[in-house]
């Protein structure tokens, strides 16, 4: 079993981890089961705290998990797809936003602070943006390995859950593109207005993705992400599963963090079993995503600003549900009887 940080040297290796990671530790999981049941409360009665509480304990091998250490990343990339019109927003805003993000002045840095993350900002090649997706692959193998081994290699493995963002002028397009390549239906389904397209932005949107997918439609698995991702999704891809090698919960973001990680779905369903979705995007495509995934969200707050907001305000829940797992009561050492 693989519980090292893993370093990839191609895309093929991919879908051979879901045998060779970490899987979920039943016996710590059940012990937290058994402790939820004898708190003074009536079994169940705190809803999906209990099950986030037994989720961490098996993920961290223990019964009493607790969150010492979160980290935040958020990882920053351009794309060649802007060149279709496909968002509002001229590409430098990457840039400018990664610069507040350090300046400490964006919605994340305000969120982490509040929910106690350490955050880190690493932005991925922006003066050079991928390959539009309409006329060639987005990138090459080896710039896709590159960026997943610089997501993996930006993972904290001392710490006890990761939470993951994107930022990215016309990543919405690229998220939209890589749900659709993965799990099809109607275009539009997946497309909304990301930073704001109007009626023809959203047009533009929806051919610049069905004339993407026809032009890479051999592509399967982690080969979508190099056909149609950016640098922030192999990054997000590459983080995940270091967190996987290192027994870290992942609490993903919206819908483009989500998005993100669908070619590993494609590769193994079992590639994201360790992870949470912080929250349900007001991005249509996001439901139909978590849907598809099987996987509900923590929160649903009409939330679709990015850069790891939900998932930062996820986290407070996430300790709420372990403060209550590990500082209650038991019946017996509350001296109340049970039923």
């Amino acid at each position: 079993m693989l519980d090292t940080l893993p370093r990839f040297a191609n895309l093929a290796e991919i879908p051979a981890l879901a045998d060779a990671l970490p899987t979920v530790d039943a016996q710590s999981a059940e012990a937290a089961r058994a402790r939820q049941n004898v708190l003074t409360k009536p079994p169940g009665s705190l809803g999906r705290l209990e099950e986030l509480a037994e989720f961490m304990a098996g993920w961290r091998g223990t019964a009493r998990p607790q969150i010492d250490t979160a980290q935040a990343l958020v990882f920053a990339g351009n794309h060649g797809i802007c060149a279709q019109g496909v968002n509002p927003y001229p590409q430098e805003v990457t840039a400018q936003m990664v610069a507040n993000f350090q300046a400490g002045g964006a919605a994340i840095n305000q969120l982490c602070r509040a929910n106690g993350a350490e955050l880190s900002v690493v932005p991925l090649n922006l003066a050079s943006p991928t390959a539009d997706f309409t006329q060639g692959p987005a990138m090459t193998e080896a710039e896709t390995i590159e960026a997943m081994n610089i997501g993996a290699e930006s993972v904290d493995t001392s710490a006890d859950v990761l939470i993951v963002g994107e930022m990215g002028i016309g990543n919405s397009t690229v998220a939209a593109a890589l749900a659709a390549a993965v799990f099809g239906g109607d275009v539009a389904a997946w497309v909304g207005p990301g930073t704001g397209s109007d009626t023809e932005g959203l047009a533009r949107k929806i051919d610049a993705i069905t004339r993407g997918l026809a032009r890479h439609a051999d592509s399967s698995g982690m080969t979508v992400l190099a056909a149609l991702g950016g640098r922030e999704q192999a990054a997000i891809c590459g983080a995940v599963l270091a967190a996987r090698a290192a027994r870290v919960p992942v609490v993903l973001d919206g819908f483009i963090c989500t998005a993100a990680v669908a070619p590993l779905y494609a590769a193994d369903p079992r590639l994201l079993d360790h992870c949470m979705v912080g929250h349900v995007s007001a991005e249509p495509g996001h439901r139909l995503l978590l849907e598809a995934m099987g996987k509900q969200a923590i929160l649903a707050f009409d939330m679709r600003l990015g850069e790891g907001s939900g998932a930062a305000l996820a986290l407070g829940i996430l300790r709420s549900a372990l403060a209550c797992h590990n500082g209650m009561a038991t019946f017996g050492e509350a001296g109340v009887s049970e039923a």
